[in-house]
């Protein structure tokens, strides 16, 4: 009755000084470190969510990004069609259709003028342009269409265009075609070649199907980018702006480039061979909003922002469980080796600690930018943790050596954000030597006993 209590007292004894238990104990931590972790990762999505909504507000306010699409030529006609009367006796009758003809030569200049708007904790970048569009429509192939030039309607022509947010306009476009000037009126009837287009009626009789020659401009407000659609068989785009940190994005990249900290200049040059379009059709008025085919043949500027705290706190979060991880190993490699007993519960509040870490960044990145916030709250969590460690252990080098090594852990993952090619390359580098120097301080520990 008596050995009882003792063999007892030495199984207590050993949970509280076996190795392995409290290695156990530690990774079921880490584990349960993981649910704060997620829903950290949560209000990030939500916070960035919320930046979005606000710069909807602010472009649905101001003007949205705009894409330039046009001009198209548009030359009503008259056709013969098949049918069948009452009797079932087939007959003739005419009928109106459109033809379309797009540009033989297209070019168009922007000189973007930014500003940023703030909206409370949120930027965003916004712009005024004057876009100049020229080039000229060839002949219509009438050949290939089927259509005699008697039956084309060419008083009643039209030259269609359009942006995606008509309240960027600020002032009416004048249209300069075939010797006529125009002012272009709103489209909308239900055939109309744009959702939100432009028209100006034109006459070209005179012409009597030869090259017309053409120039507007677009004096517009936008917000975040400016786009073009491909539309003629040579195109020749230049945007020039006074932002420092543009981003050229869809389908096709600017020949030339320029971009400093004072501003950028773009030039584009394009044949239609590989254009979705076809030069000229009839009939079908919804070919050029077709949205593969015109995702195919936009291209653009984006003004973003140079820094997206969030995207970067974002991948800060994703290294949670390596930064824990090596935390708690190097406390645990201390604790064995200089042999002082660290309580499971201070690896709950260490844990917590860096937790917050995570908080503390997105918070203060919001005001202050990211690279500063990751400063603020890594020298405030590595100085929490190491001044508690302190505190634990009496051991001055001990301590320093391990708040330089959770120095180091931080330093290394604000590096590996800043790398995008490299990043993974270099953390598998890293992560390998870091597993060497653990297989080297593990060797002599035992693992049933300190």
């Amino acid at each position: 009755m008596i050995e009882l209590p003792e063999k007892e007292h030495g199984f207590m004894d050993w949970l509280k000084e076996s190795v392995t238990v409290k290695l156990v104990f530690i990774g079921l931590l880490i584990l349960v470190l993981l649910i704060p972790s997620s829903l950290i990762d949560g209000i990030i999505n939500e916070r960035a969510n919320r930046q979005e909504e606000m710069m909807r507000d602010v472009s649905d306010k101001w003007s949205g990004s705009q894409l330039i699409a046009g001009p198209v030529l548009i030359i009503p006609y008259l056709k013969q069609v098949k049918y069948l009367d009452e009797k079932q006796t087939e007959k003739l009758k005419t009928v109106a259709d459109n033809l379309y003809l797009l540009p033989d030569d297209l070019n168009m200049k922007a000189e973007l003028k930014t500003e940023v708007i703030h909206r409370g904790i949120y930027d965003l970048v916004v712009y005024h342009t004057v876009v100049k569009v020229s080039g000229n429509f060839g002949k219509v192939d009438l050949n290939a269409l089927n259509v005699p030039i008697n039956q084309l309607s060419l008083n009643k022509a039209k030259i269609a265009f359009s942006i995606s947010d008509l309240k960027g306009l600020k002032s009416t476009p004048v249209v300069n075609a075939a010797g006529q000037s125009i002012s272009a009126q709103p489209s909308f009837n239900n055939d109309t070649l744009f959702a939100s287009g432009l028209q100006a009626s034109v006459d070209l009789s005179a012409l009597n199907n030869t090259t017309t020659n053409f120039d507007y401009n677009l004096d517009l407000i936008g917000s975040e980018a400016l786009s073009f659609l491909h539309l003629g068989k040579n195109t020749k785009v230049t945007v020039t702006g006074n932002w420092g940190s543009p981003s050229f994005d869809g389908r096709y990249l600017p020949e030339t480039r320029m971009v400093d900290k004072e501003g950028f200049t773009a030039n584009w040059h394009m044949l239609y061979y590989y254009r979705p379009f076809p030069q000229q059709w009839t009939g079908d008025q919804s070919i050029l909003n077709n949205p593969k085919k015109q995702a195919d043949a936009t291209f653009g500027v984006k003004l973003r922002l140079p820094v997206d705290q969030y995207q970067k706190t974002t991948r800060t979060s994703k290294y949670a469980i390596l930064i824990i991880l090596l935390t708690f190993i190097s406390l645990f490699l201390t604790e064995v080796i200089l042999k002082y007993r660290v309580h499971v519960f201070n690896y709950m509040l260490i844990g917590a600690a860096m937790i917050i870490y995570y908080s503390l960044l997105l918070s203060f990145s919001e005001r202050i930018g990211f690279q500063l916030a990751y400063l603020v709250a890594s020298v405030a969590t590595i100085g929490l943790i190491t001044t508690f460690i302190g505190s634990l252990i009496k051991n001055r080098l001990a301590v320093l050596l391990f708040g330089i090594t959770l120095s180091v852990f931080y330093l290394f993952i604000f590096v590996l954000i800043q790398l995008e090619d490299l990043a993974l390359m270099v953390g598998s580098i890293a992560l390998f030597l870091i597993v060497a120097a653990l297989m080297f301080f593990s060797r002599k520990i035992n693992w049933s006993k300190q």
